[in-house]
């Protein structure tokens, strides 16, 4: 039944009129989420905060199924920062079981998509079961060449960077580094993200606008596309909007 959902997903979306759809040369390469507002969405229909926590995980998919309808090669979800272990500890827990939830439903039909399952984040305060999901899940997966899903887990984009100059810091003493150098290929290749390119688009829902921590240094000259709507709410429509805007856009970097 979900191997069917996944196929005719992607079956309708493609059979939508050319005039509605994107120009593959207008797709980000890699599109970075700030899934939020999983919480007050929950609070506006009068239910617990785990509630707007499972759904959010079921838009997950839908927008893991758009984004690889459309072409996009990296998706990175921004699921558990470094501070929010500061929630209350029911929460939490709840949040940590999540990505095991979503995988052993998921996995049998992101393996048969080709999704590529990766992790970001401080893999040491994470309990064993949702290390462990996750882990299976990007093992089972490393032979996939289509979508890569990157979950940022426990992520904090400081503590990263820290934890980058720490390790050039003791390269420099130990003599296996000069400090010239030192470039911007050094320092993101002891990113969490080294394996990935810099987001092209980050998408952030509920109406905040700010990074929380996320990817400071990745997003330097990404595009920032904000939208009102809470993460539960989100939509493939909305999804197409915000590659639509990053089509409109001229990506500079500086230049003219």
């Amino acid at each position: 039944m979900i191997k069917r959902l996944w196929a005719n997903r992607s079956k309708a979306k493609t059979s939508l009129p050319q005039s509605e759809g994107i120009p593959p040369e207008n797709v980000p390469q890699h599109v970075a989420i700030i899934m939020d507002g999983n919480g007050r969405w929950a609070k506006r229909r009068g239910l617990p905060r785990m509630a707007g926590h499972h759904s959010g995980m079921k838009t997950v998919k839908r927008i893991t199924i758009e984004a690889n309808r459309l072409g996009v090669k990296y998706l990175t979800l921004y699921a558990f920062s470094t501070e929010n272990w500061k929630r209350p500890k029911a929460e939490v827990d709840f949040l940590m079981k999540l990505p095991q939830q979503f995988l052993e439903i998921e996995l049998d039909d992101l393996i048969a998509n080709n999704v590529q399952v990766k992790m970001m984040g401080h893999r040491e305060d994470l309990p064993s079961h949702t290390l462990s999901a996750v882990e299976e899940a990007i093992t089972k997966t490393a032979g996939n060449t289509g979508l890569v899903l990157n979950f940022a887990l426990n992520y904090g984009s400081r503590k990263e960077m820290l934890e980058a100059v720490q390790g050039i810091a003791a390269d420099i003493k130990d003599g296996r580094l000069d400090p010239e150098d030192i470039d911007d290929q050094e320092m993101a290749r002891r990113l969490l993200s080294k394996d990935l390119p810099d987001p092209d688009l980050l998408i952030r829902t509920s109406g905040e606008l700010r990074l929380s921590n996320f990817m400071l240094w990745q997003l330097a000259y990404s595009e920032l596309w904000f939208t009102d709507v809470y993460w539960p709410e989100f939509t493939e429509k909305h999804f197409n909007e915000a590659i639509q805007e990053y089509g409109r856009r001229a990506r500079r970097y500086g230049g003219v």
